[in-house]
């Protein structure tokens, strides 16, 4: 099974700050890896729904022109106001199949399951589109108590056609364990923002494509 997946990929996800030169840089970091970055996620925190698309539209629309997929994060009625391509869900965040009905048979639903295969499954049987396991390393984006090992991407990848996204501290430094245990994904926030977008798209691609 794992050996027909794709090559790995990026997915990208916002700092919580998308004002400001923000656009810029996603449109600097995904130029400089258009061949590794197909996804990117809106997330931000404490804004009402009409902050929240305001801030949103310039970078879907620099997502859209690159055919990078623009997921929103957390938020089903905010991804459906915005006709994004998706929305990733917490645990306390919905149930998948709800978010099916409300976005449509085309939408991307993700789920985050931590270090759980048991969340996992439920997810899949629930009709997500993908699973994300982290934090895989410590993270200044997000803190999380759960710390899965690749083993989990591994276990995972051999067994099922859903891909599955490796988050948390991932950085072109310790990244390669999991592209090699069978992350379809590297969610990076920290990783690509907290410096020079443009240098880190390349450092990631290094380790994506083994150049």
């Amino acid at each position: 099974m794992s050996e027909e997946r794709e090559p790995c990929q990026l997915y990208l996800i916002s700092p919580l700050e998308t004002g400001g030169d923000f656009p810029d840089r996603l449109e600097r970091a995904l130029e400089a890896g258009q061949d590794i970055a197909t996804a990117f996620q809106f997330r931000v925190k404490g804004l009402d729904q009409h902050e929240a698309a305001s801030l949103a539209a310039p970078l879907q629309e620099i997502c859209s022109a690159r055919d990078v997929a623009f997921i929103v994060n957390d938020s089903v009625p905010l991804a459906k106001r915005l006709g994004a391509d998706g929305v990733h869900l917490g645990q306390g965040d919905g149930d998948p199949k709800e978010a099916r009905e409300v976005l449509g048979r085309e939408a991307q639903i993700g789920v985050t399951c931590h270090d759980s295969r048991h969340l996992a499954m439920e997810a899949g049987e629930a009709g997500a589109d993908y699973v994300a396991f982290g934090a895989f390393f410590p993270s200044t984006t997000k803190q999380s108590d759960h710390r899965p090992e690749p083993e989990l991407l591994e276990w995972w990848s051999g067994l099922f056609e859903i891909p599955c996204v490796a988050i948390g501290g991932i950085t072109p430094d310790n990244g390669k364990p999991l592209v090699d245990a069978g992350a379809d994904f590297l969610a990076v926030s920290g990783g690509i923002w907290g410096g020079d977008e443009v240098e880190a798209m390349k450092a990631f691609a290094a380790i994506l494509r083994d150049k």
